[in-house]
């Protein structure tokens, strides 16, 4: 997971640097694409409903079942870095666990269960310049409500997606 961050961090950073050159907007109203994780991956449908609102809906898929995601956005833009902002927000989601996650979190005999919680957002977010490419690198801690459950925050990861205007 380190090498992911230290990627994209270097990607970001190239990449602003050769943005600085252009001088095209670099904005976009709606992205699809993919978010990698740790053990995972899901899709990730990302659309502005304003300025610097937007909404974001993950599905992940990983080997301890399925989890949604809904998250509310705040984007601000980062002065000097054209195309780069940072977001927070909060969001909510349900999740179906099996087998794999109780044996993997827990080891409690429970051969499969399914939550809700409460969850908050914090990362980056860069348009290519000129290309309909957007990144995203974020960390999603949350809170799940029921049994042996409580704060997990191990969510959120890169995101790659094909953007339109």
């Amino acid at each position: 997971m380190k090498k992911i961050f230290i990627s994209v961090f270097v990607i970001v950073a190239l990449a602003t640097v050769t943005s600085k050159a252009q001088n095209l907007s670099s904005s976009y109203n709606t992205a699809l694409g993919v978010k990698i994780w740790d053990d995972g991956g899901g899709i990730t449908l990302k659309h502005f409903v304003g300025n610097n609102n937007s909404l974001e809906g993950i599905g992940y898929f990983w080997k301890g079942g399925t989890r949604i995601t809904g998250l509310y956005e705040f984007n601000y833009d980062i002065a000097g870095a054209p195309g780069l902002k940072w977001y927070v927000g909060p969001g909510v989601h349900v999740g179906f666990y099996n087998e794999y996650y109780y044996d993997k979190y827990y080891n409690d005999g429970r051969t499969h269960g399914n939550y809700f919680g409460i969850d908050g957002v914090l990362g980056l977010d860069y348009k290519f310049n000129g290309a309909p490419i957007n990144l995203s690198l974020d960390w999603q801690p949350s809170f799940e409500f029921g049994d042996n459950q409580g704060f997990m925050g191990s969510w959120g990861g890169l995101g790659i997606r094909y953007t339109f205007n």
